[in-house]
């Protein structure tokens, strides 16, 4: 063998052995679970923990929670927690702060959003990244205060729906129909009677309109009927977006008006469009939503039952976020 190509077999050795060891150094990020009564913990799991998607992330280990007096809490958290445990080999843990001795980020995934505040608490004074299933708290004043806390803590976090992701919203994002001038969200509206009357199903559609038409929403008006909610809102440059909302669901999407034209779309896709930016976001500490967004929209969401008790009467955002505040501000 001549020198060359002993070089060039040395080269090629070196390479084949460096790339499994490099892999082997890369960090995987554990991630633990806060809240196994909704079937997300299942589904985020499953895609994260997958060896074939090469996620960089893994699910190690998690804490129950629970809320007694929510049906779809209470009859479900049982079963997910066998499967987590029998099927999927996670640690089941006796708190939140064993919890974060253990992994290096949190999905805060309970089905309730009441106990988030409480929940978070934990996760910020242990300084671990958290992402924060909708919604994200079960009162404005809560909400408020959970990213206050956040920041305070200096400790990224955010809070979205999948259907913010979806390849429709970021066609109309990267300027498919030009400008937009204005949006119609349809989707499902089940309530559920501890939560606001838009935070338990109708906030998937809320993120899509806001997603579309971004912040900047002054006013709200709601009209309701047992089948049915129609939130019209008012943004501060005069344009129009709309939320409809159906029980039982007669389908989910948007219509898009711009500058340019029209788009109408579904919802295609599933949990990876979420999970993708949940992942980015671990390993980065970048939030793909503002705090102040996520605000916004709950608090167009809040507005719109302040609407419809006032008879339909319109609502400034503004307003409901000033009491919300001063409720925040009476704790501490």
């Amino acid at each position: 063998m001549n020198g060359n190509h002993a070089k060039i077999l040395m080269f090629l050795t070196a390479a084949l052995l460096s790339e499994p060891a490099l892999r082997a150094e890369e960090k995987v990020i554990r991630l633990g679970l806060i809240g196994l009564d909704t079937s997300h913990v299942l589904h985020f799991t499953k895609y994260l923990n997958d060896p074939e998607k090469d996620t960089g992330c893994r699910v190690v280990a998690a804490y129950r929670g629970g809320s007694p007096d929510i049906p779809d809490s209470a009859n479900r958290i049982n079963g997910f927690t066998t499967q987590l445990r029998e099927d999927l080999g996670i640690k089941i843990v006796p708190s939140i702060e064993k919890l974060c001795e253990m992994v290096d980020g949190i999905l805060l995934l309970s089905v309730d959003g009441r106990p988030h505040l409480k929940q978070i608490k934990p996760v910020l004074a242990a300084k671990k990244p958290v992402f924060v299933d909708k919604p994200v708290a079960g009162s404005l004043a809560d909400a408020i205060e959970l990213f206050r806390l956040a920041e305070e803590a200096g400790v990224p976090c955010f809070s979205s729906s999948t259907w913010r992701f979806t390849h429709g919203v970021r066609e109309v994002n990267n300027g498919k129909i030009g400008q937009v001038i204005g949006c119609v969200a349809y989707g499902p509206c089940e309530t559920e009677p501890h939560h606001p009357d838009l935070y338990w199903y109708g906030i998937h559609t809320v993120e899509t309109l806001f997603a579309i038409m971004g912040t900047g929403c002054e006013s709200v008006t709601r009209t309701t009927s047992d089948d049915a909610d129609v939130v019209v809102g008012k943004w501060r440059d005069g344009r129009i977006g709309i939320f409809r909302g159906d029980r039982p669901s007669k389908g989910q999407g948007f219509m898009a008006f711009g500058a340019d034209g029209i788009h109408h779309s579904g919802h295609p896709g599933g949990y990876p469009v979420l999970l993708k930016q949940i992942i980015q976001f671990f390993k980065t500490g970048q939030v793909p939503v503002a705090p102040q967004e996520t605000i916004e929209l709950f608090a167009f969401m809040s507005a719109a039952d302040a609407s419809k008790l006032a008879g339909g009467t319109p609502v400034k955002l503004a307003d409901v976020i000033e009491k919300a505040e001063t409720k925040v501000d009476l704790r501490n």
